[in-house]
C-alpha cells in the first residue's frame, strides 16, 4: 500500500506563495505520475498540475505562469509552487499518485488527505 502525506498549506495574502509538498512512502516499484489536485467547497475535484516520471507537465489554464510542479524522484516527493496565489485558489489541495507496488507490481493510485489553502484579500 501507497501513502501519501501532503504538507506546507496555509493561510496566505492575495499575491503571496506558498509552496505545497507530499511523500509517499510504502511499497512501491515506481511512480509514473504525481500530482496535485483541488477541491473547494461545493465545488468538483479539479485538476491543479501533474507530472510523469519522464518530465511531461500538465497545468490547469488557471494556475499556469503562476504554479510550478516539480518531483524529486529519488525521495518520492512531489512539490507545487504556487505563486501570485488568489482567492479562487483557495481550497483542499490533494496529492495523488499512481503507479506500481513493490511487490506484486500491481497498479496503484493513492490519494493523500489533502492540505487547506487559503487565500484572503
Amino acid at each position: 500500500q501507497v501513502h501519501l502525506v501532503e504538507s506546507g498549506g496555509g493561510l496566505v495574502q492575495d499575491g503571496g506563495s506558498l509552496r505545497l509538498s507530499c511523500e509517499a512512502s510504502g511499497s512501491v516499484y515506481n511512480i509514473e505520475n504525481m500530482g496535485w489536485y483541488r477541491q473547494a467547497p461545493g465545488k468538483e475535484r479539479e485538476l491543479v498540475a501533474t507530472k510523469t516520471n519522464d518530465g511531461t507537465t500538465n497545468y490547469a489554464d488557471s494556475v499556469k505562469d503562476r504554479f510550478t510542479i516539480s518531483r524529486d524522484n529519488a525521495k518520492s516527493t512531489v512539490f507545487l509552487q504556487m505563486n501570485s496565489l488568489k482567492p479562487e485558489d483557495t481550497a483542499v489541495y490533494l496529492c495523488n499518485a499512481d503507479g506500481r507496488s513493490g511487490w506484486s507490481r500491481a497498479p496503484f493510485t493513492s490519494w493523500g488527505q489533502g492540505t487547506q489553502v487559503t487565500v484572503f484579500l
